[in-house]
């Protein structure tokens, strides 16, 4: 392998960087998905364009902590992070596949982290591969595993739904309000990349606010709240609003209140991955999102 050159991530290299995350996750998911579950498929181009925005989100708001390293190839490994009000994030993270354990994915984890060194705590979603969680744990995370419900919804056990409604761009302040609470930093300038990738649901009442983010098939991809009961309900409203099948996914230890939700709705659970975590306890009510958190 030629010398390898760490550097600060441009806004031209992102294409590159998005193709070289995508199929560095396929071949991750194409050797750890069991047999019995569906086959991994490389990243579609409607989801490459969301990333591609959301990283040049990164770069707008905080470019210190996008990194890629490359030889005379080319790019051969990328990483995102960035600091939101003393909270270091891991968004994405990806070495070429013929490359791993060559010491370029520790280089770009040194990296990012010495960018984050101010931040009080620190939060990322790590796959179940055993090289990236033993990585993880010596940089000094907290591992905490991850559960995902899935499957065929029993719709005669929807309850009634009362006091949620659509969100808007108005409810920032208030959903940083819930986030401080929930996982002690606010998304800040986050939720309008947010608002323009998923539809927005928000339940506020005098015994409690929450809100979120559902894709177009209605799975939860963010969802905060300041106690279980509006969680609960925001969750529901979620599976209410799903296909006959949907996916919940990011559920620590922590948020049985969704287990519960799940196992109600006729969902199977399973375990994969980890929440990793530095001077911060499992989010709760909080259900996070993979690469914002």
């Amino acid at each position: 392998m030629s010398d390898v050159i760490f550097r600060p991530m441009r806004p031209d290299d992102v294409p590159a960087a998005e193709r070289l995350s995508a199929e560095g996750f396929y071949e991750l998911d194409t050797r750890m998905t069991p047999p019995a579950r569906p086959a991994p498929e490389l990243r579609p181009a409607s989801r490459s364009a969301n990333w591609n925005i959301r990283t040049l989100h990164f770069l707008e708001t905080d470019p210190g902590g996008c990194w890629v390293a490359e030889d005379d190839t080319g790019m051969v490994g990328m990483i995102t992070s960035f600091n939101r009000e003393l909270m270091w994030c891991l968004a994405t993270y990806a070495v070429r596949p013929r490359l791993q354990g060559a010491g370029i994915g520790t280089g770009l984890l040194t990296a990012a982290l010495h960018h984050g060194r101010g931040s009080l705590r620190g939060m990322l979603s790590s796959s179940s591969d055993p090289r990236a969680v033993r990585r993880y744990r010596l940089a000094g995370f907290s591992l905490h595993p991850q559960m995902f419900l899935t499957g065929t919804i029993d719709r005669s056990a929807i309850p009634m739904i009362d006091k949620v409604r659509e969100g808007s761009a108005g409810d920032i302040e208030l959903m940083d309000s819930i986030d401080r609470r929930a996982r002690g930093a606010a998304h800040g300038p986050d939720h309008p990349v947010m608002l323009g990738f998923w539809r927005l649901v928000v339940s506020d009442t005098t015994t409690g606010s929450g809100y979120a983010y559902l894709d177009d098939a209605g799975r939860v991809q963010l969802l905060a709240a300041t106690n279980r009961r509006t969680a609960t309900r925001l969750l529901w409203a979620a599976v209410a609003d799903a296909g006959d099948e949907t996916t919940i996914s990011h559920i620590t230890a922590a948020n049985e209140w969704a287990i519960d939700v799940g196992i109600a709705a006729r969902l199977e659970l399973h375990q994969e991955g980890y929440l990793a975590l530095r001077n911060l306890r499992p989010p709760t009510p909080y259900l996070h999102n993979g690469a914002l958190l």
